[in-house]
Formats: C-alpha cells, sequence, structure tokens
C-alpha cells in the first residue's frame, strides 16, 4: 500500500509537467499566425490568381450575357469592368477568408441586385430643388453638430480612415483592422505584379501579331 500511494503523487506530477508543456507549445505557436499574409508572395498564389484574372478578363471582353443582365442593363466602361474583375479574382483567390475578400464578393451581388430591382420599378419623379436643399442643410448641420459634440483621438480618426479604405472593414477592432489591412496591401501587391506580367506579355504578343510590321518590309522597294 505504501507503494501504491508514493507512486500516484508521481504520476500525477508527470501529468502536470505535460500538461504544463502543451500549454508552453501551443503559447510558441500562437505568435506565428500573423505570418499568414506571406502566402500572396508564394508562386503558387501568383499562379492561381493569374488564372483565374486571366478568365475575368476574357467574360469581361466577352461581354455580359443578355439573360444575366438584361437588354437594358447599360455595360459598364471597360475600364471600370476590368478593375472590378480584377478585384473580385482576388477576392475569390483569398477563398473567403478575410473580411475584405467577402465584402468584394457581397458589394457584387448587392450591385447586381440593386440594378434588377431598380429596371423592376417604375421610373419615380426626381425630387424638386427645394427637397433637395433641404436635405443637404439638414445633413450638414446634424455633421456639424456631431463634430462639435464629440472629439475623436486622433488614432480613432485614422483608425477610421483605414477602415474606410480596406473593404468591409468598418466595424472591426483595431487589431483585426491591422490584420486584415496587411493582408489586403499584401494581396494588392500581388495583383499589381500578376496585372504588370499579363499586360507585358500581351503587348509582346500584339506586337508579333501585328500585320503591319511584315506587310511593310515585304512591300518596300529594293
Amino acid at each position: 500500500m505504501a507503494s501504491t500511494s508514493s507512486s500516484t503523487p508521481a504520476a500525477e506530477v508527470e501529468v502536470e509537467e505535460r500538461g504544463r508543456k502543451r500549454k508552453r507549445a501551443a503559447g510558441a505557436a500562437e505568435p506565428a499566425a500573423p505570418a499568414q499574409p506571406s502566402k500572396w508572395r508564394t508562386r503558387r498564389e501568383h499562379e492561381i490568381y493569374s488564372s483565374k484574372l486571366l478568365e475575368a478578363i476574357r467574360l469581361v471582353r466577352a461581354g455580359p450575357s443578355s439573360s444575366a443582365s438584361g437588354a437594358a442593363a447599360p455595360a459598364p466602361p471597360r475600364g471600370w469592368a476590368v478593375r472590378e474583375a480584377a478585384d473580385r479574382a482576388l477576392a475569390v483567390a483569398a477563398r473567403g477568408r478575410t473580411h475584405w475578400s467577402r465584402a468584394i464578393l457581397a458589394s457584387r451581388r448587392r450591385r447586381l441586385q440593386a440594378a434588377h430591382r431598380a429596371r423592376l420599378r417604375a421610373p419615380a419623379s426626381p425630387p424638386s430643388r427645394h427637397d433637395a436643399a433641404a436635405a443637404s442643410a439638414s445633413a450638414a448641420s446634424a455633421s456639424a453638430a456631431a463634430a462639435k459634440g464629440t472629439a475623436t483621438p486622433p488614432l480613432a480618426r485614422k483608425a477610421k480612415v483605414l477602415g474606410r479604405l480596406v473593404p468591409g472593414c468598418r466595424k472591426l477592432s483595431f487589431p483585426t483592422l491591422l490584420a486584415e489591412t496587411t493582408d489586403y496591401i499584401a494581396a494588392l501587391q500581388m495583383q499589381v505584379r500578376a496585372m504588370t506580367a499579363l499586360a507585358e506579355a500581351l503587348s509582346a504578343v500584339s506586337a508579333t501579331s501585328s500585320p503591319g510590321a511584315g506587310s511593310s518590309s515585304s512591300s518596300s522597294p529594293p
């Protein structure tokens, strides 16, 4: 009996020591999470986004289908459509794991739904000039009263501006906002590299396949 009672505390000490080692290992592994944005610098992510970007640009050049957008829907400018396609491809490459990628995908759905509702609704009468002036005056007075009533700290003002720049990050906590901003900046850098490489490739193909270069040299007199 004495040997059993003396071995039990030793076993408990060993179990506690193992638990403390697990906690220390978990605590040491947690700080490695912020290194996730570096995934945008890998070659694999660059190739995935480039393929999605090329497919999105092909769809933009093909034009919207009549079934999806309707015959009366005006086509957006080509530059804006390419920019929207590039951002949407970037959000798809992020796989919805961040607030900004989900916000980009959701904003497109909201725009399509709003355009569909606007086509279904009857055209409303435009507001009068007096109503528009009264609404602008009331909005200006309300903003002035809010500015006088509360003094926002400088850090909070900068965080608010930053939340407006990053999609879907207006109401996030400051640490989450910083993590989203870091990931968004890395994704934009990868987007610039991919679009630059794609533009260079397309310009090289168009230069080699242009019929003017060969015809001018062949038609010139000896």
